[in-house]
């Protein structure tokens, strides 16, 4: 990331996990920061104060990214402080943990609020960014391979992630060429996220699954994440209406024992 141009950055659901994982770049970088929070207000100031000292200016802002004058508010308060913004990460996400066979379960509400949090928050996001960006500003959406293999936490949340992976095809034709638009699809996130939607004794079971199955028998952390979303915003990239795919080699699988065979 070039330094010597100190660039602002919303991160919306940045108290923990990969957006957390984002600031924490961004600011070791010299990058002023926005960080977007809904409910965790002492998570994110933990993260406030960590890019404080690293030597980042921040703001932090309580939002609800379901609600379009929450995104506004945010955007506002971002331009009023900072007077642009460079980029953003749309990190901001929910889900309820409910088995994919478990079609009773669900009820209308839940689609309606993961869509909203998961897809149209990310647009509204966008929508009120983009006016304020400049030319070779870029945005990255946090998405998930559930969107792409059909398989999650529950059938809200794989629809409302394949719905923002092709918001973020659209939106890089929409902003082009001013605004590149890219998207990283994680797998299994090691953290609190996971751990406290599935509980203790079936994260541990779900992570060995996604390990043993994955090309690299590992599961992500949110920093591996984050690497891939700071080289997506750096400025001299040509990379816009890319879905990148980062979790061990999952979606790509270990090589079939056929194979195996017929190598020895």
């Amino acid at each position: 990331m070039n330094t010597t141009h100190k660039r602002v950055y919303i991160i919306t659901g940045g108290s923990s996990g990969v957006g957390a994982a984002c600031a924490l770049q961004l600011a070791a970088a010299g990058h002023s920061l926005v960080i977007n929070y809904n409910k965790c207000e002492a998570l994110a100031r933990q993260v406030i104060d960590d890019c404080e000292k690293l030597g980042s200016q921040t703001l932090l802002v309580q939002a609800d990214m379901a609600l379009e004058a929450d995104c506004l508010r945010l955007v506002d308060q971002t331009v009023e402080r900072f007077g642009r913004i460079d980029g953003l990460v749309n990190s901001a996400a929910v889900t309820q943990f409910v088995a994919l066979n478990r079609l009773d379960d669900l009820k209308v509400e839940d689609f309606l609020r993961i869509y909203n949090v998961n897809a149209v928050g990310p647009f509204q996001m966008m929508r009120a960014c983009e006016k304020h960006m400049p030319e070779g500003s870029a945005i990255v959406n946090v998405s998930s391979i559930a969107g792409q293999i059909g398989s999650g936490s529950s059938i809200p949340y794989v629809m409302s992630k394949s719905a923002l992976n092709m918001l973020t095809v659209t939106m890089a034709r929409v902003l082009a060429p001013r605004i590149r638009v890219n998207a990283v699809l994680p797998g299994f996130i090691e953290g609190r996220w996971m751990r406290e939607g599935l509980g203790d004794e079936a994260y541990d079971r779900v992570k060995q699954e996604y390990s043993d199955k994955s090309a690299l028998g590992k599961v992500t952390q949110p920093h591996q994440i984050a690497d891939a979303v700071v080289w997506l915003l750096k400025p001299d990239s040509v990379m816009t209406g890319q879905q990148i795919v980062v979790d061990g080699g999952f979606v790509l699988g270990k090589l079939p024992m056929m194979a195996r065979v017929q190598e020895q």
